[in-house]
């Protein structure tokens, strides 16, 4: 792959990386993020970060064929115990479910220390994101959901600050499930997103319905209708 370009989610993710920070890419598959954002000069230094060998091996290769030895370091191992604290100022984790992206902040929250800023793309479930980073001071500064494909991503980028800044109080639960910004903007790619989540939810319902009633069904439909109502309630005047 030619490390001058990258794809549309990745790159809206190198363009919330502060000029010359130290960053570690978590979960870097073949380190292509850490050399544009090298090769680019936006980042100083760079550590990408892999769990599984072959993903490793790949990143070793590209990092070695883009002649990135000096300035992008390699690791294998899990979440943030790649890192030491102070050894990066940004820390860039893209293309993982929402879930798995908060317990590697989570489990690996001492070494977060000296760090600035998250850049997270979660596939699924930034409202797990969202969630942690208010509940561990980490203020959402900014959001952006992009197409790409068909596909749709959310990119999170928090600082440390004031977490309930982004938030108002009466539509937090609101704004912790569709982005405080992204509800703001409501953009195309995020009218799309939440009209395909709601015909999930919807088709979900159903089956439901026809299920025997048992009290976590009850709770569990509880749950999906609440979702419903915000969503219909964000989008209501554009789903035509």
């Amino acid at each position: 792959m030619n490390i001058d370009q990258l794809s549309k989610r990745l790159e809206t993710v190198v363009s919330y990386i502060p000029k010359d920070s130290k960053i570690a890419d978590i979960g870097s598959d073949h380190a292509y993020l850490p050399c544009y954002a090298i090769g680019k000069g936006i980042a100083s230094s760079a550590i990408a970060g892999e769990v599984v060998k072959g993903p490793y091996l790949s990143a070793k290769q590209q990092v070695k064929e883009a002649s990135l030895e000096d300035s992008v370091e390699v690791r294998m191992g899990n979440g943030l115990a790649i890192l030491t604290p102070n050894e990066v100022d940004c820390i860039t984790i893209a293309g993982m479910g929402g879930t798995l992206i908060a317990s590697i902040l989570e489990e690996g929250n001492e070494k977060l220390e000296g760090v600035k800023r998250l850049i997270l793309q979660p596939n699924v479930s930034a409202k797990t994101i969202r969630c942690w980073l208010l509940e561990n001071n980490w203020e959402l500064i900014s959001e952006e959901i992009v197409e790409e494909d068909g596909k749709i991503y959310e990119i999170l980028v928090a600082e440390r600050g004031n977490p309930i800044s982004p938030y108002s109080e009466q539509g937090k639960e609101k704004e912790l499930l569709l982005g405080p910004f992204l509800i703001k903007e409501r953009n195309t790619a995020f009218i799309k997103k939440w009209k395909q989540e709601l015909n999930q939810w919807n088709k979900i319902l159903e089956n439901m319905n026809k299920a025997e009633a048992t009290t976590e069904l009850v709770e569990r439909k509880e749950q999906i209708n609440r979702k419903v109502n915000i969503v219909e309630e964000v989008i209501g005047d554009e789903n035509h």
